[in-house]
Parts: C-alpha cells; sequence; structure tokens
C-alpha cells in the first residue's frame, strides 16, 4: 500500500511540474525608450508561442529585470539569473557594456546558462564565453558598412567622428577610421564624450575652424547624437551624418534627424512575409507602434529558443549546445531580421548591414527614394 502511495505521489508531482511554466531571463534598460521596444517585441513572441501550445504543452514566461544599461547592475542581474534554477535561458543584454559584464556571470557560474543578446555589437564580445551568443552584426560591419558609404556614396573625403567614451563607441568608431582611412579618406578628428557631457559644440566649432568635413560620424547613442545636431544648428554647419543602431530611434526625433544615415541590420520596411506579419502583429498589439532593430532580434531570440526546446528540453547545456549548433550542423534560424547562422564564435558573421535614412520621420532603407 506504501508503495502504490508512493508511486501516485511521484506520478501527480511529475504531472504537476510539466505544466510548470519554462522561464526566459529577459534583462535590459526596459526604463528607458530604448528598451521598450525590446520588452514587447519579447513579450509578443511570448504569447503567440503560448497561443500555439507553448512547448510540449508548458507555456512559456519571462522574467524580466531591468539593468539600467548599467553594467554593475547588469552583473548583479546576472547573478540573481543564473541562480534561479528556473531559468533556462537569458534574452539579452542590449548594450555592449553590459553584456560584456553579464556574459562573464552567466558563461562562468557553477551552471552556466546561455545568454543571447538581440543588439550588443562590441567586438570584444565575440568568444567571451561558450555561453554567449549574439543575433546582430558587431561594429566591425557597421564601422565597414558606413565608410565605405560615406567614401563611395557621399564622396566624403574628410570626416570628422565623435563617439562615445564606452564599449560601443570604440568599437564603432576604429573600425569606421580604419576602413574610411584604407578606402583615401582623411579622419580629420576623433573626439570621445560622456553620456553626461551636455554639449558638443567646441569639437564642432573646431572641425568648422579646421576647414570644416564633408560628413560627420556620430559613434554615439540617440541622446548624444541629437545634442549633437542641435549643436550643429546653433554654429550653423549641415554636414552629412552618419551614425550606428545604437541611433534608432532617433526618426523620432522630426525635422532635427532629417537626412541622418544609419547603419542597421533591421529596418521596418525589409521585404518578406515574415516580418510583414511581425510589424503587423507588434502594430496591433501595442497601438500601432513601430518596433525597431532591437525589438525585432528580441522576437527571433525567443522563436529561436521556442525551437530550441521543442528539441531539447530545458535542461541549460543542452539548449547551449543546440543554439551553438544554429547554422552549423542544425539548419539556419530565419527571423524577421534575417538568417541566423552562429560561428564558434557566438556571432553572426553573415548577416548583412544596411544604410537606412531618416526621411519624413521614418528610417526607410537608402535606395528608397
Amino acid at each position: 500500500m506504501r508503495r502504490l502511495l508512493a508511486g501516485i505521489l511521484v506520478v501527480a508531482g511529475c504531472s504537476q511540474g510539466e505544466k510548470t511554466p519554462i522561464v526566459l531571463g529577459l534583462a535590459g534598460p526596459f526604463s528607458q525608450p530604448r528598451g521598450a521596444s525590446m520588452q514587447r517585441a519579447a513579450e509578443l513572441a511570448v504569447k503567440e508561442i503560448n497561443a500555439r501550445g507553448g512547448i510540449r504543452g508548458r507555456q512559456l514566461t519571462l522574467r524580466v529585470l531591468d539593468d539600467s544599461a548599467r553594467p554593475d547592475v547588469a552583473i548583479r542581474i546576472a547573478r540573481q539569473l543564473v541562480d534561479d534554477p528556473s531559468v533556462v535561458a537569458v534574452i539579452g543584454h542590449l548594450t555592449s557594456s553590459t553584456s560584456l559584464a553579464a556574459g562573464r556571470v552567466y558563461g562562468e557560474a557553477r551552471r552556466p546558462v546561455v545568454m543571447l543578446s538581440p543588439s550588443a555589437s562590441s567586438p570584444d564580445l565575440s568568444g567571451v564565453n561558450a555561453y554567449v551568443f549574439r543575433v546582430c552584426p558587431t561594429d566591425l560591419s557597421h564601422g565597414t558598412q558606413l565608410a565605405r558609404y560615406a567614401r563611395q556614396a557621399l564622396g566624403a573625403r574628410r570626416v570628422g567622428v565623435l563617439y562615445i567614451d564606452d564599449d560601443y563607441g570604440r568599437g564603432l568608431r576604429l573600425s569606421f577610421a580604419a576602413e574610411f582611412r584604407r578606402l583615401g579618406g582623411e579622419i580629420v578628428e576623433e573626439d570621445p564624450a560622456l553620456s553626461t557631457t551636455p554639449s558638443l559644440e567646441p569639437y564642432l566649432a573646431r572641425l568648422r575652424a579646421n576647414g570644416g568635413v564633408d560628413a560627420v560620424m556620430l559613434a554615439t547613442e540617440r541622446g548624444g547624437a541629437e545634442v549633437a545636431l542641435r549643436d550643429m544648428g546653433r554654429i550653423g554647419v549641415r554636414w552629412p551624418v552618419l551614425g550606428g543602431d545604437a541611433l534608432g530611434g532617433i526618426e523620432g526625433a522630426g525635422a532635427l534627424a532629417e537626412g541622418a544615415r544609419l547603419s542597421m541590420a533591421y529596418l521596418l520596411d525589409r521585404p518578406g512575409a515574415r516580418n510583414e506579419r511581425f510589424v503587423d502583429a507588434y502594430a496591433r498589439a501595442y497601438s500601432g507602434a513601430r518596433p525597431d532593430h532591437r525589438g525585432a532580434g528580441a522576437y527571433d531570440i525567443v522563436q529561436l529558443l521556442a525551437t530550441v526546446l521543442t528539441d531539447v528540453g530545458t535542461e541549460r547545456r543542452a539548449i547551449r549546445d543546440r543554439v551553438a549548433q544554429t547554422g552549423t550542423s542544425r539548419p539556419a534560424f530565419e527571423g524577421v531580421t534575417g538568417t541566423i547562422a552562429f560561428d564558434d564564435r557566438g556571432d553572426v558573421p553573415a548577416k548583412p548591414v544596411v544604410i537606412g535614412v531618416v526621411r519624413g520621420g521614418q528610417l526607410v532603407a537608402e535606395t528608397q527614394q
């Protein structure tokens, strides 16, 4: 009788365990505008997957933690997530500095957990450890493409570079400058700034005093770019402006950002039925809002993890190994951002970078007229 009762309790316990949600960590600066699309798109993907029946009958859920784009906070959050046995994978972090800090925690823990970033592009993240992946191109791709565009499409010979002095800004600045010089261009100045720098007018005025430039490269975040654009207007210069994907959303600044060219791994007008369905679903779910590259990347990560979980279950090491096989021993994943195929450093080297231009408050492919 005791054995029978014990058997019933074990079966009941297993049945209950099978119905518990599968938890994915979601980490980023969600109290900031740049984190909104990432969180919304991840939540949209979870809702779609659960509406289809979840993962082998189990629902997906997100444990959402705000890192405020600060490496110290990201480390604390990473420890919380890696120590939570219910968390089987992490979507995040958004920025390069937080991803670098947190990625080491995820990969070096006693029970490591895989981390997939939608938008951390610093080259320093490549190969940090076996548990860190990203679905976006690195700054080497962004900087190279922007330099080629400046030199070949704009015909620029002299460029000034303003960059935020962090992992992202330094990486983008170095890759842009190296390629621009290789193509025969001149980098007139490379000036650093902090996210709290109130004005970039001294740098811009010095560029003007030294004969001006054919374009300005802003290896900054959106806030710093808006400061630079306002200061350019204040001193009366109208140089073409280039920037990386961290400027995503600047089209919302209206006339201030008109004509700015940005390097992106994803644009809303990317052709294909898969992307059209995503954009439409996002707009329906969020009162007409439009996703950015961070949101599209997060959406793809959740959908990719859903296929992985269906294939191998919820054991952390098995999930990491199956993710690593994507695009090598297993088929690549076709997402709204394009084809995701990881190399042995956790990167997606085949993912292209395109140039978008701000026109009428929208960021569209530069080829559109």
